[in-house]
């Protein structure tokens, strides 16, 4: 008997969103919806930059590096979601649930640091505009945003190796609608305090680091552009800075609770609901949020349309 306890499990059971039948179709449409949105949304943004001369600056070279990243976190976990939401045995093995893992944690690493990033390019086009081209040059670009996705990937192996610590023997039920890590440590037969630890040096560093980044950076911007006393200067700083402040403050929001609070303070709904927000919702509204508060954008879309008409 004690041997068979011990047997180590390699597929796993994700119970999904709901349990109730009569929710499932219509999150699954719902769900589709949003999907094809955030798709055909951050695709298009990149598209538009990519195809505008207009737009080949560091801000919508940023801008069109977060559109991949969310398109990125939306396709690690919708797509399979919707599968479960219909399916009847929605078993996942322990190498799909890893490699899982590791793409959700590459991509909502990579956009913490490319909403510090995007935060640093706008205090530096505001606060030192005559230095702007001598500060942000190509190199300096692609030197950040490799950095991004470099540390991304390194923090999220990181966390995967230390994962392969962990033994899994008892129960093979995952009380999520992906394979998340806290939901992984809940159910380790091996003792997960090192991980627990880990996750919240690193994650807690990396967030409370960017976040830092971003408070410091549009603190100053605001201190620059009061001085202006410009209304026009105003309105355009905060027209560009509010929608990046809109969209850090949606994402740090969830993954705050998430990774740096303490597990037992949240129930395996709350968990749900906020990681539901930081990967379903927050990469269809980013789109949403930086074209409709963008001129540029929405005048290179309104060209795009007129040439194609």
């Amino acid at each position: 008997m004690g041997k068979e306890n011990t047997t180590l499990l390699t597929e796993f059971v994700l119970t999904g969103l709901t349990e109730r039948l009569g929710l499932r179709v219509p999150l699954f449409l719902l769900f589709l919806v949003i999907y094809l949105v955030t798709i055909v949304g951050n695709l298009g943004l990149i598209t538009l930059i990519w195809n505008d001369p207009h737009l080949h600056i560091p801000m919508y070279f940023f801008l069109g590096s977060l559109a991949f990243v969310d398109a990125w976190i939306s396709s690690t976990v919708t797509p399979n979601m919707l599968i479960n939401l219909l399916a009847k045995r929605k078993m996942i093995s322990l190498s799909e649930c890893m490699v899982q893992f590791l793409a959700f944690a590459f991509g909502g690493t990579t956009e913490c640091f490319l909403l510090g990033t995007m935060a640093y390019d706008r205090y530096v086009a505001i606060c030192k505009p005559l230095l702007y081209p001598v500060i942000m040059t190509n190199r300096l670009c692609i030197r950040l945003l490799v950095s991004s996705f470099v540390g991304g990937f390194l923090h999220s192996l990181f966390h995967v190796m230390f994962l392969f610590r962990l033994t899994f023997c008892n129960s093979n039920i995952i009380h999520h609608f992906y394979c998340d890590i806290i939901p992984l440590f809940n159910i380790s037969c091996t003792d997960p305090s090192l991980n627990f630890l880990l996750v919240f040096i690193f994650s807690g560093s990396i967030q409370v680091f960017t976040i830092v980044t971003v408070l410091v950076s549009y603190t100053l911007v605001l201190f620059t552009v009061l001085k202006k006393k410009s209304v026009k200067g105003i309105r355009k700083a905060f027209s560009t800075c509010g929608a990046h402040l809109l969209s850090v403050s949606l994402y740090y929001g969830p993954l705050l609770f998430m990774y740096v609070l303490p597990a037992s303070q949240q129930t395996d709904n709350q968990s749900m609901m906020d990681s539901l927000f930081y990967t379903v919702i927050i990469p269809v509204l980013n789109p949403i949020i930086y074209s409709l508060r963008n001129k540029q954008v929405l005048d290179s879309l309104t060209r795009m349309l007129n040439r194609n008409v």
